[in-house]
């Protein structure tokens, strides 16, 4: 495929080995270099636990996308005699399905290459070559395309994002109509993020999207108005719903949470919404028996809360992220190991009351650990790394960002881990080269993040291109990664991903 087109910059699809890499998704869910970092940046991004991918809809009003082929560029859109529509929507909310497309017969060129053109078995092979967003410019090409398209095999593990304004059409009287959602149905989404809807949205969703009663699996609301007696409609007619996300939601209550929740749901997460506290917890304690993952970004939540969890969520629930939530101590961390002693994630990112101590707690109880978050925790020393070193022998991702107090003799005591495959560093202002000589050591090492560590040398990164084995290393802001060092990764390091 070539990497331009009528003097167009290099599209975003790039051939490798014969096949179309797809790019990762603008949120970047999925890509460690985005999701891990500050908690602003991870409350502004969906989690991924809750949202595998998110389809931003101002991505389907591109008329440049590129249409990479077996051939070449464009030639079997050229060959139906359609270009991509400028207007494309991503979901089909402003297309229609009767609008004017050329039928298999109309389309010009010989009768082998119109069938060529609509061949499904052909097509079933070659639409997986593309990402969403080129996908959705596709189906609009003509029906044919659109049939094989609309497979909900082309859109498993991806959630349609909808705003307030996008769910309803004006009418020439000034009225409100709310969109038609048959090509979500088609399709078969089983999950929905949807932005500032209130209440009266959300019923008027739950009675146009024919999969909604039993369908839908997970549902995502940020920034939108839901009060109690919403959020229990919900939660009430949707009885497939297993997965749930408030984000930045503030007018449900505590109570509201008490007489919603369902013990069908499975996992959780509710970020930035100011009514969760104490009793919150308690209600998510007691009304989700079968919780496997919680993730929870509440600034009023204390130590109290993180005893109330039952012997049952003991068993199942494998994942808790507490982001932000700065009023917990080691006290809380106590109650938290003895609650839930099955975990295999753990995040205290932001809990800057957590000490060494509180790390020790976590690593002689919590064995099972495979990643833990210990991002923006000052008060974090090397102890806490020799702890980890020590007790997590399963652990295969370590994040340590913005741990300001960590020092090369920490990086000694992480060297001795085998099993750990990611480990990130970014502005840990107090490493230096001599650290990064213990890293050399593990052979595991897959991903590895020093972006803005102000110490390191020239001469300290060039040394990581023992590590053989690394497949992404992150440098940016970083003093000492300059281009002759870029250069020196790309011929030493051919298979790691360098970013810049």
């Amino acid at each position: 495929m070539s990497n331009q087109r009528n003097g167009d910059t290099k599209p975003p699809c790039l051939p490798r080995n014969g096949l179309v890499k797809i790019p990762t998704q603008p949120n970047g869910l999925g890509s460690a270099s985005i999701t891990k970092g500050t908690p602003a940046v991870k409350n502004r991004l969906c989690q991924p636990s809750s949202v595998p991918a998110i389809l931003s809809p101002a991505l389907a009003h591109r008329s440049d996308l590129p249409i990479p082929s077996l051939a070449s560029p464009l030639s079997l859109a050229a060959l139906a005699g359609v270009s991509s529509p400028p207007g494309a929507s991503l979901v089909g909310l402003n297309t229609s399905e009767s609008s004017e497309q050329p039928s298999p017969e109309r389309l010009p060129g010989s009768p082998s290459e119109r069938q060529l053109a609509v061949d499904e078995k052909i097509l079933n092979r070659l639409f997986w070559y593309f990402s969403a967003c080129e996908k959705c410019v596709l189906a609009q090409v003509c029906k044919a395309w659109r049939r094989v398209l609309y497979q909900p095999k082309f859109w498993v593990g991806l959630t349609p994002v909808l705003h307030t304004k996008e769910l309803y059409n004006v009418l020439p009287g000034g009225e409100k109509e709310f969109v038609s959602l048959q090509g979500f149905a088609v399709r078969g989404f089983d999950g929905f993020c949807l932005v500032g809807v209130s209440d009266l949205d959300i019923c008027e969703f739950i009675d146009n999207y024919p999969l909604s009663k039993k369908g839908v699996k997970s549902m995502s609301l940020k920034r939108s108005t839901i009060t109690d007696a919403g959020l229990e409609v919900m939660l009430e007619q949707m009885q497939g719903v297993v997965r749930l996300e408030l984000s930045g939601c503030n007018d449900f209550t505590e109570a509201g949470l008490w007489s919603s929740l369902n013990a069908r749901i499975t996992a959780l997460s509710v970020s930035d919404c100011i009514n969760v506290a104490d009793d919150a917890i308690a209600a998510i304690s007691q009304l989700l028996p079968n919780l496997t993952e919680l993730n929870l970004q509440a600034y009023h939540v204390t130590d109290t809360a993180l005893a109330y969890f039952t012997a049952k969520q003991g068993y199942t629930t494998h994942t808790l992220r507490l982001n932000s939530c700065w009023e917990i101590t080691n006290h809380g961390v106590v109650n938290m190991v003895h609650s839930l002693p099955n975990l295999s994630v753990l995040s205290l990112s932001g809990c800057s009351k957590v000490t060494d101590d509180g790390v020790e707690l976590v690593a002689e109880n919590l064995r099972k650990l495979r990643s833990l978050d210990l991002s923006w925790c000052p008060r974090i020393t090397d102890m806490a790394l020799e702890y980890i070193a020590c007790d997590l022998h399963k652990l295969e991702e370590l994040v340590l960002d913005r741990c300001v107090r960590i020092t090369d003799t920490g990086l000694s005591y992480l060297s001795t881990m085998s099993s750990l495959r990611s480990l990130y560093l970014r502005w840990c202002c107090q490493v230096q080269d001599f650290g990064l000589k213990h890293l050399l050591s593990m052979g595991s090492l897959r991903l590895l993040s020093l972006a803005g560590c102000p110490l390191l040398t020239t001469t300290g990164l060039s040394g990581l291109v023992q590590l053989q084995e690394l497949e992404e290393l992150e440098l940016t802001n970083c003093p000492g990664a300059t281009p002759e060092l870029f250069k020196y990764f790309s011929q030493h390091l051919p298979c790691c991903m360098v970013i810049e």
